[in-house]
C-alpha cells in the first residue's frame, strides 16, 4: 500500500500474517500480527490447559512479530525457561525461501502436568504464576557460516510483553511498546455447528532515534523539556494503549481498520503483509540421524516394547525405529 490509508483502504489481509506499518506524522514504525488457523493448529494438537495455551499463543505472536523483521535468510527463536510449573516455552520462526514463500512458525510448551493443574485450581493461572522465575532468550541464527546473536532478559511476572520490552530497551536500545493477546473464540458455522478455535494477535510500535532523539525507555520530568521525538512517542504510546484484546483477536476486524482507528489523524501507511504458515522441519531421516549420534548403550535404554519411539515436540509426529537400524548408524 503506497498511500496513507483511509477508512476504506483495502490491502491483502486475513489471518496468519504480519502487517508492517508506519505512522508518517510521528516518525514511528510498527507491525501487527494476526494468527488464526496456524495458532489453532499448534494449540489444539497439544491440548494444553487454557492458561498454558494463552501463553504459548502470545509467544507465537511475539516470535512472528520479531522474526518478520529479519532481512536475511535465517531463524529467530524465543525460549522462556523457568522454575515454575511451565518449565519451557519455545517458538521459532524461519524466514521465507525459494521453496517456501511464507514465514514458517511453530512452538510448544513443556510443563509439569500435576503442578500446572494444582496452580490453576488454586486460582494461580497468570504468566507470572505458571512460569515463575527464569529467563527469556531471544536468538537470531543467520546460518552455519554466521555467528548467532542471543539476548537474554529475566522473565517479568507481568508477562511476556514486559520481558520483551526489557529486551528491546537493553539489547537493541529501541523504544518499543507491545500489546499481545491470545484466546479461544466461540463460533458457529453456516449450518449452526459450534466450535471453539484459538486465535492470537499482537501490535508493536518502535521509534528509531533521530540525532539526539529517543532510544530505549525515556522518562520525562519537570526539569526536562520534551523533544518533538518524545512528544510523538508519548502520543503514539497513549493511542496504542487503547487497544483491547478483542480487537487483536476479532476475525471480523481487519488489521488496517484497527490501524485507522488508532492513527488515522497522524497518517498511517500499511505495507504488504508477510504471510505465515505452520511448518515443522522434523523428518524420519533427520530423527534417525540424531539418534545415530548416541551410543549403543544409550539406544538400548530408549527401547520400549522392542522399538524406539520419538515424538516431535513441535508437531506431535511420532517416529518408530528398530534398535538395530539405529545401531547401524552409530558413528
Amino acid at each position: 500500500m503506497n498511500e496513507p490509508m483511509s477508512d476504506s483502504s483495502q490491502i491483502d489481509e486475513g489471518d496468519d500474517l504480519v502487517l508492517p506499518f508506519q505512522i508518517e506524522g510521528l516518525g514511528i514504525r510498527g507491525r501487527i500480527v494476526r494468527l488464526g488457523p496456524l495458532v489453532d493448529r499448534v494449540l489444539t494438537q497439544h491440548d494444553y490447559p487454557e492458561p498454558v495455551s494463552r501463553m504459548l499463543g502470545e509467544a507465537l505472536a511475539l516470535t512472528a512479530m520479531i522474526g518478520a523483521a529479519l532481512k536475511f535468510k535465517g531463524r529467530f527463536t524465543l525460549q522462556a525457561q523457568s522454575k515454575g510449573p511451565v518449565r519451557l516455552l519455545v517458538a521459532d520462526y524461519e524466514t521465507p525461501n525459494e521453496d517456501h514463500p511464507q514465514g514458517r512458525l511453530r512452538g510448544y510448551a513443556q510443563m509439569d502436568d500435576e503442578l500446572v493443574a494444582t496452580s490453576i485450581a488454586a486460582g494461580k493461572s497468570s504468566t507470572g504464576d505458571l512460569l515463575g522465575e527464569g529467563y527469556l532468550a531471544l536468538t537470531i541464527d543467520q546460518g552455519a557460516d554466521m555467528e548467532r546473536y542471543q539476548g537474554i532478559v529475566a522473565l517479568d511476572p507481568a508477562g511476556l510483553s514486559e520481558s520483551a520490552h526489557e529486551y528491546f530497551a537493553s539489547s537493541e536500545q529501541v523504544a518499543t511498546t507491545i500489546h499481545m493477546a491470545a484466546g479461544p473464540l466461540f463460533q458457529r458455522d453456516a449450518e449452526g455447528h459450534a466450535r471453539t478455535s484459538w486465535r492470537a494477535g499482537a501490535i508493536m510500535i518502535q521509534h528509531v532515534a533521530s540525532d539526539g532523539g529517543l532510544t530505549g525507555h525515556h522518562e520525562t520530568d519537570e526539569a526536562h523539556e520534551p523533544t518533538t521525538d518524545e512528544e510523538n512517542w508519548n502520543r503514539a504510546t497513549i493511542l496504542l494503549n487503547t487497544v483491547e484484546d478483542h480487537e487483536l483477536l476479532d476475525p471480523a476486524l481487519a488489521p488496517t481498520r484497527l490501524l485507522f482507528r488508532l492513527f488515522h489523524e497522524d497518517g498511517v501507511r500499511a505495507f504488504p503483509p508477510l504471510h505465515l504458515d505452520f511448518s515443522c522441519s522434523c523428518s524420519a531421516e533427520r530423527t534417525r540421524s540424531v539418534l545415530g549420534s548416541f551410543g549403543e548403550a544409550e539406544i538400548d535404554e530408549m527401547v520400549m516394547n522392542g522399538i524406539v519411539e520419538v515424538k516431535c515436540e513441535f508437531c506431535s509426529e511420532v517416529y518408530h525405529f528398530a534398535p538395530e537400524e539405529l545401531k547401524e548408524a552409530v558413528e
